[in-house]
C-alpha cells in the first residue's frame, strides 16, 4: 500500500510529509485507488506539482 501525500520538493523522498490526501494499494483486484479530491484540488491550485505517478492516479480516477 502506497499513500500519496504532500510534501515539500526539498525534503527527502522519505523526509517530513505536509498531508496525506490518499492512498493506494496494487495488491487488490481491482486496485484501490482512494484520493481525497477536495484536498488534492486545493493543493493543485496552490501550485503543487504531482509526481509522474501520482499524475497517472489522477487522471484514472478524473482529477486534473
Amino acid at each position: 500500500i502506497w499513500r500519496v501525500v504532500v510534501a515539500d520538493q526539498r525534503s527527502k523522498r522519505d523526509g517530513r510529509v505536509i498531508e496525506t490526501v490518499g492512498h493506494y494499494n496494487a495488491q487488490t483486484n481491482p486496485s484501490t485507488i482512494v484520493l481525497d479530491e477536495e484536498r488534492i484540488k486545493d493543493w493543485l491550485s496552490r501550485g503543487a506539482q504531482p509526481s509522474e505517478t501520482v499524475r497517472k492516479l489522477l487522471r484514472t480516477q478524473g482529477i486534473s
